[in-house]
């Protein structure tokens, strides 16, 4: 890694900035890493007087000594990830970075529907126009320092390509892994995901860090799902306390189609996802589904965001939260429904227990409707484990512990009954268990 010394993480950014423009000058991406390092100088860290960051502080965790990751440098070995992989991962295609920079030498692709390529590799090649057309549409939705810093260092990302009217057999699952055992790191994923006309696809996301020392990862996907395509997207997130993630997925529906995305928060630092849906063509439908059971000190920040621009759309949304210990947590949903957007459903909802009086949740659904012939709905609740429920159970003769561990399981399940494949739905609700054992005896 790029040793840091005593220079400040701004000065640090701005000489690995510039080293890696020299070294890597005759990228097709050099041009947009300079244009992207500029909006980042301009910008800045987003402080809490910025509207979208008034919850989230998270320029304390940018002062810290992050070191970024040179190209194609590890000392892990499969031993060390092993652990970490997933069920199930025998059978489906594999997609591993390390530190923010694709692996090839740990990733398995299966499939021969499925197009992987280093990013760079598909800027340059045959799929140059896909790359031109959509690469950094999400600095348009995502307009903070925070989403220029990453593209402002865009190295060792992923293309990944299903074919028209493909379906690959197996399911992808994406490992962002964190090797934090000798430094503080920085990690900075990126990739743009390409669903071709009739295509389908299951993936399955996760975050790992290794080591004890502090680690971030600012991480950008860009999905584009074409006409007649299905996207089932699934994001798991449990890390270590010093472990803090900035993840933006950034979705395009650009023909009819339709998306299936759940965001499931278990543990971390500061955990902050922006996940925007774009409806770009009519009749198109989404659904997105969140939840998050933080504890201890972690603060979960889900922002979201459905921009309707063609009219005839579906989207459904539903966000849960059970918060413990001191955590807090963080819902804001928006809602857009364009002037030529007639005749769109839109709904939207937010659910919140708090198992502590220590822990807090802020919560803001919001619609913003420029078209007279629509059905939008929006709400939020907050409160605690409805005491007549337990009364109820424990008149029966359940323990008061086994009472709370079963309405919240009942709480979480219209969330977890919407993971896909199977047996990640499994994996999660198992984890969930676990949890609720640890929070309520």
């Amino acid at each position: 890694m790029m040793q840091q010394g005593v220079m400040s993480q701004t000065d640090y950014l701005i000489e690995a900035h510039e080293q890696l423009q020299r070294n890597d000058s005759s990228s097709v991406l050099a041009a947009v890493r300079a244009e992207a390092f500029g909006d980042f100088s301009r910008m800045g860290i987003p402080t809490t007087r910025n509207e979208e960051w008034k919850y989230t502080r998270i320029s304390g965790i940018f002062n810290k000594p992050f070191q970024l990751a040179p190209l194609h440098t590890t000392t892990l070995t499969e031993e060390d990830i092993a652990p970490f992989r997933l069920p199930g991962h025998e059978q489906v295609n594999q997609l591993v970075f390390i530190n923010g920079i694709f692996s090839e030498e740990f990733s398995v692709v299966r499939d021969s529907q499925l197009i992987v390529l280093p990013l760079e590799v598909a800027a340059a090649g045959e799929y140059k126009p896909v790359v031109d057309r959509y690469f950094n549409h999400s600095s348009s939705y995502q307009g903070d320092g925070v989403t220029a810093l990453n593209t402002a260092f865009v190295q060792g990302g992923v293309f990944v390509h299903v074919p028209d009217r493909q379906t690959p057999e197996h399911a992808v699952y994406i490992y962002n892994i964190t090797d934090a055992r000798l430094a503080p790191v920085l990690s900075q994923p990126r990739s743009l995901l390409h669903l071709g006309a009739g295509a389908v696809l299951q993936i399955v996301e996760t975050y790992v860090s290794l080591g004890a020392s502090d680690s971030m990862t600012n991480q950008v996907a860009e999905f584009v799902v074409e006409q007649d395509a299905h996207l089932t997207y699934c994001k798991i997130q449990n890390d270590a306390p010093q472990a803090s993630q900035i993840s933006t997925t950034h979705i395009r529906q650009v023909g009819k189609s339709v998306v299936n995305a759940v965001t499931i928060t278990l543990n971390g630092g500061i955990v902050r996802n922006n996940l925007n849906i774009i409806m770009e063509a009519a009749r198109s439908e989404s659904h997105m589904y969140g939840l998050y059971f933080p504890n201890g000190k972690t603060h979960v920040d889900n922002h979201t965001a459905v921009d309707n621009v063609a009219p005839g759309c579906v989207s459904n949304e539903l966000y849960k939260g059970i918060l413990a210990g001191q955590s807090t947590g963080v819902f804001n949903g928006k809602v857009y429904v364009r002037k030529d957007a007639q005749q769109t459903n839109a709904f939207q909802s937010n659910k919140n227990i708090l198992l502590s009086d220590e822990a807090g949740v802020n919560t803001k659904p919001q619609l913003e409707i420029f078209a007279d012939d629509v059905k939008c709905s929006h709400g939020c609740t907050v409160g605690s484990v409805d005491e007549e429920a337990l009364f109820y159970l424990q008149s029966r003769g359940i323990s008061r512990e086994a009472a709370m561990a079963l309405l919240l399981q009942g709480f979480a399940a219209d969330i977890l009954e919407k993971i896909k494949p199977a047996r990640i739905r499994v994996y999660v609700e198992q984890e969930m268990s676990r949890r609720l054992i640890s929070e309520v005896s």
